[in-house]
């Protein structure tokens, strides 16, 4: 596991596009996992700088996400589908026939989930992008979630419910499901970056890289993987 401490969100946002540029320069078409949440926005902004400055080009890239919520179609303005779209994908060279998510409004959720599972399975993530949770979930594999799990069904706690809340009118509106890859699908990957900033996100940083592995901070199982890079600023390293 690799620490790279940056001054403050803007040096993490670059930082973490550099090592992702890197990948597609390397491989053209490469399998990169993305995911959402205001970390990873300055990263992805980045992205569009470099593709319209230097031609970085995602022609033949194919995306998988980590997530998506139950009940929100890809036009709801809170789905991750719809943020993919306003903050990466409308802005780049990718072909939108490429680029997957769950489907959160699928009639069958198992039968989504399986679908899901085999993508994956054909489709190793060369490098996925992570957030960091304050409860230290990854995706939205929470605390005590089977790091054997695959994509699956999530009941949210109420810490994440909370935690969201702030980009819906109300915390009522915000869904309490959402169908998420698994700490397996998330592990199968080649490598993982993951950008963390703020001083709320230092216990999780702190055990995530320096605690005990275990399924109550599921963050912590990034130990065993044999590529991780973390990309924080000082204030989620402060514990450090």
């Amino acid at each position: 596991m690799k620490v790279i401490i940056t001054e403050n969100y803007e040096e993490m946002s670059k930082k973490a596009a550099e090592l992702i540029i890197d990948v597609v320069k390397k491989n053209p078409k490469a399998v990169l996992g993305f995911a959402t949440g205001s970390s990873p926005i300055g990263l992805y902004q980045n992205l569009i700088k470099d593709h319209k400055e230097n031609g970085t080009s995602y022609q033949q890239v194919l995306t998988v996400n980590l997530d998506e919520y139950v009940g929100l179609n890809a036009e709801h303005d809170q789905s991750y589908a719809y943020f993919m779209r306003t903050n990466l994908f409308d802005y780049i060279d990718v072909d939108k026939k490429n680029t997957n998510l769950p489907n959160g409004v699928a009639p069958d959720a198992k039968a989504e989930c399986d679908r899901y599972n085999a993508l994956l399975a054909e489709n190793q993530q060369d490098v996925q992008i992570l957030g960091l949770g304050s409860n230290g979930h990854i995706g939205f594999n929470e605390p005590n979630t089977p790091f054997d799990s695959v994509t699956h069904l999530v009941e949210l706690t109420e810490n994440t419910i909370k935690d969201n809340s702030r980009l819906f009118k109300s915390i009522d509106e915000v869904p309490r499901t959402a169908l998420s890859m698994g700490i397996k699908n998330i592990m199968q990957a080649k490598s993982i970056v993951m950008v963390v900033s703020g001083k709320n996100k230092a216990e999780a940083v702190k055990g995530m890289v320096k605690g005990e592995i275990t399924p109550a901070l599921p963050a912590s199982v990034l130990q065993l993987h044999p590529c991780v890079t973390i990309v924080c600023d000082k204030d989620a390293a402060s514990l450090l």
